[in-house]
């Protein structure tokens, strides 16, 4: 550890500043705790880019900007302060009390909220970044409402890229469903798929090259099989061949699913006292908006129930 930085306490560092770490911040700013969030990208995350959600309740229609913009604000009106790209270096989460050390802080916090979210896998092509946001996506929920009555193809073949396709079809007039290989998604899945008039399901193929001008217009694709090429006209392409949690930097103290989610039940709480995980990064069924602000709420008052037992000279739960 670098001897030259900056030691400063906080009751709470909050790792991650998505909706679950914003609402855990407005919550801990409320009950007048130190808290500080720490964000080694933009604040928002994923979300940000969202260019209109209609799911979350209140709102017919907002963008990820103005959604995480104003709990932003609400937060820091609490109190709550937000550092953003000062990178994380390191944790120590077993300390008493816990390290969070920085590019250039080192701060020591009684309690820490992982709220760290995770990043869909891209899409491995050279013209991913030209045509991100311009009819290439990852949040079907975000983004499948700009593209009513177009041609839709969705990219993965297990049960979340099927169960996009299926949700999709809602809007697309045309959908693709492709896939490099066989398909891994449950029969029940498939078969709604399948039996869906405006589907058509393109196995053994891959996505080989994207093609537009200001926007994506058409995808090359390969049958495997024959090792033929063709192109075919889609308006929008839904990406989904996983995701990668961020949690390079706790796995080696915590215990971590076999997806690389943190290991933590209903209640937040991971296998370390005082150490908490909420929202994406949580192992857990349904990773929505909603569920990653209730997440955030039950960490942090959770963390206001473990300090206030701290001051009092006890460790339980």
């Amino acid at each position: 550890m670098a001897t030259d930085k900056k030691h400063l306490h906080k009751d709470i560092v909050i790792i991650g500043a998505g909706m679950a770490g914003l609402t855990a911040a407005l919550y801990a700013g409320r009950m007048n705790l130190d808290v500080l969030v720490l964000e080694n990208g933009i604040v928002g995350g994923q979300i940000a880019n969202a260019t209109g959600i209609e799911n979350y309740p209140g709102f017919a229609k907002i963008s990820g900007k103005e959604l995480i913009g104003a709990l932003q604000e609400q937060a820091e009106r609490f109190g709550a302060a937000i550092d953003e790209f000062d990178t994380i270096e390191s944790v120590t989460l077993k300390a008493a009390p816990k390290i969070v050390e920085t590019e250039e802080h080192v701060y020591e916090a009684d309690v820490v909220i992982i709220a760290s979210g995770m990043n869909r896998r891209k899409l491995p092509l050279p013209e991913e970044a030209k045509f991100a946001g311009k009819g290439v996506h990852y949040c079907e929920l975000c983004d499948g409402h700009m593209y009513q009555d177009k041609a839709i193809a969705v990219m993965g073949g297990g049960n979340a890229a099927v169960d996009a396709a299926n949700f999709l079809t809602k809007y697309a007039k045309k959908l693709y469903l492709i896939h490099r290989s066989e398909f891994r998604a449950d029969e029940v899945s498939q078969k709604r798929l399948r039996e869906n008039p405006k589907a058509e399901i393109l196995l053994q193929t891959e996505i080989t090259a994207l093609r537009g001008d200001k926007r994506m217009e058409r995808v090359e694709i390969l049958d495997k099989k024959t090792g033929a090429k063709r192109e075919i006209a889609i308006d929008g392409l839904f990406v989904n061949i996983g995701v990668v949690p961020n949690t390079e930097l706790f796995k080696k103290e915590l215990a971590l699913a076999d997806g690389g989610r943190i290991v933590a039940g209903e209640d937040c709480r991971t296998d370390i006292p005082g150490v908490f995980a909420a929202g994406d990064v949580r192992e857990k069924e349904i990773r929505q908006l909603t569920t990653a602000a209730a997440d955030g709420t039950t960490a942090a008052l959770l963390a206001e129930q473990y300090l206030v037992k701290l001051k009092e000279g006890h460790q339980e739960w």
